[in-house]
């Protein structure tokens, strides 16, 4: 996994991130909330594991305005602070978890793999996997996908062509491929659905000011940025 860890006592990061690492995921740390948010901004992650009580926004802050933001990744949230008034309050701020530190490595992989398992989320093998192309994420086992951490409304049709475009970012898919794989068909129409279909997705993953992520080839076909 890709994990964010957000947490102000360096001694204790560090270490957590140390045994992370040695269980096989990449690990980012921010020191404060504000830097937090903007990391989430920047990059896209699996999971991140939040600290409670940080400076500059503190941690029920940060998942709050996550959320609001249209960030749908799990949040576990890792704090000194076990009262049962604290721990609701970081669930309702929207953390997807809470448990009380010290807490194992170990542990804290198997909650994030639970959540994960949870939302229909898997990291290996079979249809269920996230896809992943630049900023956009796809989700073909929950149907959903995301650009930014912003939920996209694609219709049955929009969201086959993203997926297919997805798996194969990088490389150029020619209409008749992406007539076969997402139509059904096993011949080319005389009618332009894919290049219908493709204006549409495109005004759906542009918010303003982002790039179109979807490059065309004269002749050839459609490629998502990678």
């Amino acid at each position: 996994m890709k994990l964010l860890i957000v947490e102000d006592d360096e001694d204790y990061a560090a270490a957590l991130r140390e045994d992370l690492v040695a269980l096989d995921h990449q690990v980012t740390v921010a020191d404060n909330g504000r830097d937090a948010l903007l990391a989430l901004e920047r990059d896209r992650y699996d999971a991140v594991i939040l600290d409670r009580m940080l400076p500059q926004v503190d941690g029920a802050a940060v998942v709050r305005l996550a959320r609001e933001r249209g960030q749908t990744l799990p949040v576990l949230m890792l704090s000194a602070l076990g009262r049962s008034v604290e721990k609701v309050d970081g669930l309702e701020a929207g953390a997807d978890d809470y448990v009380v530190k010290p807490t194992p490595a170990s542990e804290i992989e198997a909650r994030l793999r639970a959540l994960l398992r949870a939302r229909g989320w898997q990291q290996q093998g079979g249809e269920g996997d996230t896809l992943r192309a630049g900023d956009i994420v796809v989700s073909p086992g929950q149907h959903r996908a995301w650009r930014n951490g912003r939920a996209l409304d694609l219709a049955k049709l929009e969201f086959g062509l993203l997926a297919e475009l997805a798996r194969h970012a990088g490389s150029y898919l020619t209409r008749a491929m992406l007539i076969e794989r997402v139509w059904g068909y096993d011949f080319e129409p005389s009618t332009n659905i894919v290049d219908v279909q493709v204006r549409s997705l495109r005004r759906k993953l542009c918010a303003p000011g982002e790039t179109d992520p979807i490059v065309t080839k004269r002749s050839v076909g459609y490629m998502l940025r990678a």
